[in-house]
């Protein structure tokens, strides 16, 4: 009977070499079993809205035996309404994540001199050696402040507007700076958290502007994995393009059910946007007040600077509190805390009281 280690060594005959060069993403835990608070993800604390729940109990599941529409034509006319833009200037897909990864695929796969920050989303790099990406990492400032400067002459640009895991955001000016010194290649502006800031979306239309968002943040739909992006029809086509070269049947028939609902219910949707931004920055005052040092953030998440970082992830996973903590360079001292419910919250930072 083969040991383990030898299974591992068939397996890996087995693998092409793209896939054996590649490092995958890691992304937070994940823990099945209750009494988990899990601020490491950063979900949303909310439940989806009741309209989301009422259109998933009145579909009609017959349909299911049938292919979902395969450009979702509804969604993206209900997102084009509520954007101020055409159907013709939305595409969507399964998650941003997915989003993205065709975005790498139709317009900087093969190319080099891509730029990125140096601190940002960890599926940035992996999706660059998949596709054979040239990118060149940009560093962020001390203070983890993006310098539009750095970002001249590129063949494409991906910047995450707030940047995860910074939690910090840049003007529009700033992007509209890099969008002009950048003519020749697509400016892709992932906007992942960009309802819980007060730095607005780029909603102007540029040749080479792609706009990413997600219904998973400030939706509460990370379960049905619903993105979309927003741009001029050229980079749209671009996108379908290459969809339809890998899966012409993206988001199934619920997931587009339940975020069609989800746009048109507006006040329940700024109504946990504010819990989060007023949770949050009652946390943050709270953890200064501890000898902590949060940045200010944009997002539904902190990122909080402590000499003690490593142990004081240790302790609140000792205490059932998941939390994200990178052993990285220029990370070492800093804890990514998704905001929760006020009570759960609390709990975060009783520990870290304790801690102390």
């Amino acid at each position: 009977m083969p040991t383990l280690l030898q299974w591992g060594c068939v397996l890996n005959n087995f693998l092409s070499k793209k896939a054996k060069s590649l490092t995958p993403y890691i992304a937070g835990l994940q823990p099945q079993e209750a009494g988990w608070i899990k601020l490491n993800t950063n979900e949303n604390p909310y439940p989806p809205s009741a309209k989301v729940i009422e259109a998933l109990q009145t579909f009609d599941y017959s349909r299911l035996r049938l292919y979902p529409d395969g450009s979702s034509d509804a969604l993206k006319k209900t997102i084009a309404e509520d954007t101020g833009l055409s159907p013709e200037n939305v595409f969507c897909g399964n998650g941003s994540d997915e989003v993205l990864a065709l975005a790498f695929q139709a317009f900087f796969s093969g190319k080099d001199n891509i730029l990125t920050p140096d601190i940002s989303y960890g599926f940035y790099p992996v999706w660059a050696e998949m596709y054979d990406v040239g990118l060149k990492v940009i560093p962020l400032n001390q203070d983890f402040t993006l310098n539009p400067d750095g970002y001249k002459d590129a063949n494409g640009i991906i910047i995450a507007n707030p940047n995860a895991p910074t939690s910090l955001a840049i003007e529009n000016g700033k992007i509209e700076q890099i969008l002009s010194q950048n003519p020749d290649g697509v400016v892709l502006i992932d906007e992942a958290y960009i309802e819980f800031s007060d730095v607005k979306s780029v909603t102007k239309l540029y040749d080479n502007l792609l706009v990413v968002r997600t219904f998973s943040k400030s939706h509460s739909l990370a379960g049905m994995r619903v993105g979309y992006a927003l741009g001029p029809p050229n980079l749209i086509n671009a996108l379908e393009r290459v969809r339809d070269a890998f899966n012409s049947y993206p988001l199934d028939m619920l997931a587009q059910t339940a975020a069609i609902a989800a746009i048109k219910d507006k006040d329940y949707t700024k109504a946990c946007i504010e819990k989060v931004i007023k949770t949050r920055e009652s946390t943050a005052n709270r953890l200064m007040q501890l000898g902590c040092q949060p940045l200010k953030s944009h997002t539904n998440f902190l990122m909080i600077k402590t000499p003690h970082a490593a142990p004081l992830y240790q302790y609140l996973l000792y205490c059932k509190i998941l939390a994200r903590y990178w052993n990285k360079p220029r990370l070492r001292d800093y804890l990514r805390v998704t905001i929760g419910t006020d009570s759960e919250m609390e709990a975060f930072l009783q520990c870290v009281k304790e801690f102390q």
